[in-house]
């Protein structure tokens, strides 16, 4: 079990972009560097009024590429700057890309209390304190800042050898704490919302069957992906033809590589989108059982 705790990230962060060169585009690192400060002054406007924050980029690192970014507080003088300062605007950013970018083939636990939030996803928890978990549900309502957080992932995006982009502590830490892969870049790319509390996001995914509906309908078959038991209807008519025309045969245990619709609804009290329900929406590819033993031996 991997444990991250968000409070260790207070005025410096390393950025990991994942890949196999050990140099990047410039202007993929210039754009995404930009829109990440962006949405860190935007933050710490929301949380810290009366104080100004700097953001500089103090160091690279090779691995894959990684660049550590510092923040610099500063009082301006003014009536604002006589609150305390929280110097969390980096914690805030963590938190916020971490929730809205959570595997969606993984069941989330929440456990929410008076000093921390803990989240829980397969073999890793992030641990939230309650100081940056009240203040990323204001600084969220920002409209400003969800675009910047947005463009930072649009700039990754466009950039086909950045494979994943993540978070961690120290230019030597052989692995990221915080690792997005390229396939969830989509999750924030485009503007969030935050009036619906209901998304839709869809993902090829490889499903083992276990239980099939062998009629044109609604009713959802079983599926294991990746150790996690699902439902889902099929909804590919083209499948059905094949299937008819004897073209295909299924059989428990055998897989699909399939396009899936994964519906996901927001907690009220969390904010973080939970899997509601699945539809497979095209079957690209029937993987009988015994072809899948003989890639194995």
């Amino acid at each position: 079990m991997q444990f991250v705790d968000i409070k260790e990230y207070e005025q410096e962060i390393v950025l990991h972009f994942g890949g196999e060169r050990t140099k990047i585009n410039a202007y993929t690192l210039a754009s995404s560097l930009v829109s990440l400060a962006d949405a860190i002054k935007e933050a710490n406007s929301i949380i810290n009024p009366g104080y100004e924050v700097e953001v500089l980029v103090e160091a690279f690192g090779e691995g894959s590429f990684r660049a550590k970014v510092k923040t610099l507080y500063k009082g301006l003088n003014n009536l604002f700057n006589a609150n305390r300062l929280e110097a969390i605007a980096i914690g805030i950013i963590t938190s916020f890309i971490y929730q809205h970018t959570l595997a969606p083939d993984t069941d989330v636990k929440v456990t929410v209390d008076d000093t921390q939030v803990i989240i829980e996803q397969g073999d890793k928890t992030i641990i939230v304190p309650k100081s940056v978990y009240d203040a990323q549900k204001e600084v969220e309502k920002s409209e400003k800042f969800r675009k910047s957080v947005s463009d930072t992932f649009s700039a990754v995006e466009k950039d086909e050898s950045v494979t994943s982009f993540g978070f961690t502590k120290n230019l030597n830490d052989r692995v990221p704490d915080i690792d997005i892969p390229r396939e969830r870049f989509a999750l924030l790319s485009s503007l969030i919302e935050l009036d619906d509390p209901q998304r839709e996001i869809q993902e090829v995914a490889e499903l083992q069957i276990k239980r099939a509906i062998l009629e044109r309908s609604r009713r959802k078959w079983e599926f294991i992906w990746r150790g996690v038991k699902i439902s889902a209807p099929v909804l590919d008519e083209h499948f059905y033809r094949d299937f008819f025309a004897h073209k295909i045969t299924v059989a428990p245990g055998d897989s699909f590589e399939v396009v899936l619709k994964i519906y996901q609804s927001k907690d009220e009290d969390t904010g973080i989108f939970t899997n509601s329900r699945y539809e497979v929406i095209e079957v690209r590819r029937h993987i009988p059982r015994y072809a899948q033993a003989e890639i194995g031996e």
